[in-house]
């Protein structure tokens, strides 16, 4: 058995995001009690688990979507897995990023004779630097 269907719960880790950047809408944001203090625990539109907020990850957010919690609720986050120092060891953790903007098609430039004519202007001094 994979043990982390035993501890596994319903907080993000760095291993679900399977090396991928992924896009989410932040669904809600509450406050809740750990043995180690107070965590933000942050849930996203269509998605099971939940994000375990650390200062770090906060302070991203807030970068993004100011600091009120209750306006973080329909924002979209990027989340990816980063190389991180945890206790002097390094790990894997979840990240907060801008999201990535999706990228339109390359639309086709129309050939024309015009823009393909070598320039004329070597007289250029700027040219001559060269």
């Amino acid at each position: 058995m994979d043990i982390n269907q035993v501890f596994g719960g319903d907080s993000l880790k760095a291993a679900d995001l399977q090396g991928r950047e992924v896009t989410v809408t932040i669904a809600s944001c509450e406050v809740k009690k750990f043995d180690n203090g107070d965590r933000l625990v942050i849930r996203f539109a269509g998605k099971k688990k939940a994000l375990i907020c650390n200062k770090t990850n906060a302070k991203r957010i807030a970068l993004l979507h100011g600091t009120e919690t209750a306006a973080w609720i329909g924002k979209q986050i990027g989340l990816h897995a980063e190389m991180v120092d945890f206790k002097g060891e390094a790990q894997m953790a979840v990240r907060v990023k801008a999201p990535t903007a999706p990228t339109a098609p390359a639309q086709p430039v129309p050939f024309t004779q015009a823009a393909h004519q070598p320039a004329d202007d070597f007289d250029d001094p700027i040219a001559d630097t060269f």
